[in-house]
């Protein structure tokens, strides 16, 4: 066990039985249960949830989804999947995507019902992720992309020759480094919330593999300093960063498919704060294509 600085804490109580006693539910996660109220299971656990909540909540007030947590996470992705997948297809195509992932969530619940296995779920919900994330970064790239998009001067002429709209030189190197500028944004955004979300997996594993030794040093170390130490707790902080910036990248990207870039622009001063997609004003619409990193 590593050698803790000493610092003023205060020991950690025993762990009891609780209100809610006795367990029932199929997973039990590394925080010790009732040792800081007889009402909570796991404080921080509980604790760092409220951070879903308040992302919720700024989200509703913020852009019309209903963010809609085990089996609900399944149920949220089948949603960004049809989402991702339906756009530009026809009413055929879109109905036999809504009924194939209904179809799917209700098989996932049910199995899981019968397996009550966390592993198929968590398997579930991963390769669901996976399908969803590639295929919006793929969308991201084909519709901004210049390169991808036919802008060429020669693709500019032959439009002409056949009689189509064609935009002018200046609008089209307009748009062009307009959609560049929100390709770098939505790059650096897909990058910072993968890594959130990835990390706070990574963190939750450790706090799986390691949980008898992760709650000695929590022992050592005491209260308030222990909390720092509990695994799920970062989960829940980083994996609800990365599914709000996930959320905010799809509304973004699909104003960007409705060729609206110039009515909406996302609001992203700093890193470290929460992005949201605002209306642009009338004499922001050229200046605000992409992200504005200032005010």
């Amino acid at each position: 066990m590593p050698e803790w600085p000493a610092l003023p804490f205060i020991p950690y109580p025993p762990s009891k039985a609780g209100y809610w006693s006795p367990v029932t539910s199929t997973l039990n996660w590394c925080e010790e249960d009732y040792y800081a109220t007889i009402y909570s299971a796991e404080i921080v656990n509980a604790l760092t949830n409220l951070l879903f909540m308040w992302l919720g909540v700024k989200g509703l007030r913020s852009y019309p989804m209903q963010l809609i947590d085990e089996l609900s996470m399944i149920y949220t992705t089948c949603l960004m999947c049809y989402a991702s997948f339906s756009y530009s297809r026809s009413t055929s195509i879109r109905i036999f995507l809504a009924i194939a992932l209904t179809g799917l969530a209700v098989f996932i619940t049910l199995y899981y019902h019968y397996l009550q296995d966390p592993v198929f779920h968590q398997n579930a919900y991963a390769l669901l992720t996976i399908v969803v994330v590639l295929r919006s970064m793929y969308t991201m790239e084909v519709t901004l992309r210049p390169k991808w998009r036919h802008s060429t001067e020669g693709d500019r002429l032959a439009r002409e020759r056949r009689g189509l709209p064609v935009l002018s030189k200046e609008q089209q190197h307009y748009e062009n480094e307009r959609d560049v500028r929100i390709l770098k944004t939505m790059w650096f955004m897909v990058i910072y919330g993968l890594s959130m979300f990835l990390g706070g997996f990574f963190i939750w594993n450790l706090d799986n593999h390691f949980c008898t030794k992760i709650r000695g040093w929590r022992r050592v170390v005491g209260l308030p300093w222990g909390l720092f130490l509990e695994g799920h707790g970062w989960w829940h902080v980083m994996t609800g960063i990365g599914a709000y910036l996930y959320i905010i990248w799809g509304i973004w990207l699909r104003h960007c498919l409705n060729k609206r870039q110039e009515e909406y622009r996302l609001w992203w001063p700093h890193f470290w704060n929460f992005p949201e997609i605002l209306r642009s004003s009338f004499k922001d619409k050229r200046e605000n294509g992409a992200v504005k990193k200032s005010n």
